[in-house]
């Protein structure tokens, strides 16, 4: 098996906490294509609050959404400056303080940047989990304490890299490509296409 690597391209805990609230609703191609010139101009929190809510709307227009983000990011570069010393906190309940941050990417962050065995359960995640039969939920937080609770120790803190990246490549939507995958024969979807 592989390495499974964040798609999201980023040098600290800083760049990946932006570029995961930009993130929201988009690619992470378009995500790298933005961040990639919007970190040059600006590599910290004080920068980003020194190039302003119009600026950096701009910048960010091609991820979507870019008034409600950029106003988040504004805020959540404040933050950041004024309660941790413009360092991004290592718990879920600063990070979900932050504008822009619910539970998702704050796993994001407490997982890739920090190391923690937690599962961020995005739309792949939610949806070959309750495919496969791997961990069944109603929403999002119901499938995270399933996954958590079935996931061995030794897989937590790729877990969720694995998953993301078997939704978006290989168990899709739709055109799911149940030949090439590794755990056909586990998956419980009944209407496999192989």
């Amino acid at each position: 098996m592989g390495t499974a690597e964040s798609e999201i391209v980023y040098k600290n805990h800083f760049e990946l906490l932006i570029a995961v609230i930009l993130s929201a609703q988009s690619t992470d191609k378009t995500v790298n294509l933005v961040t990639n010139d919007l970190f040059r101009l600006c590599p910290t929190p004080k920068s980003i609050l020194l190039l302003g809510q119009k600026k950096l709307q701009k910048i960010i227009r091609p991820v979507g959404l870019s008034p409600t983000k950029s106003k988040n990011i504004i805020s959540t570069c404040k933050i950041l400056l004024d309660k941790h010393d413009g360092q991004i906190p290592s718990n879920r309940e600063a990070l979900e303080f932050l504008p822009g941050v619910g539970r998702k990417t704050a796993n994001v962050v407490l997982n890739e940047g920090f190391g923690q065995p937690t599962i961020a359960v995005d739309t792949h995640v939610f949806r070959v989990s309750n495919r496969t039969g791997l961990a069944i939920g109603k929403t999002t937080l119901d499938t995270e304490i399933e996954l958590l609770r079935v996931t061995p120790i030794k897989w937590k803190t790729n877990a969720h890299r694995y998953l993301i990246l078997h939704g978006r490549y290989v168990c899709k939507a739709k055109n799911f490509n149940c030949q090439q995958c590794v755990i056909n024969k586990e998956c419980e979807f009944i209407d496999k296409n192989i």
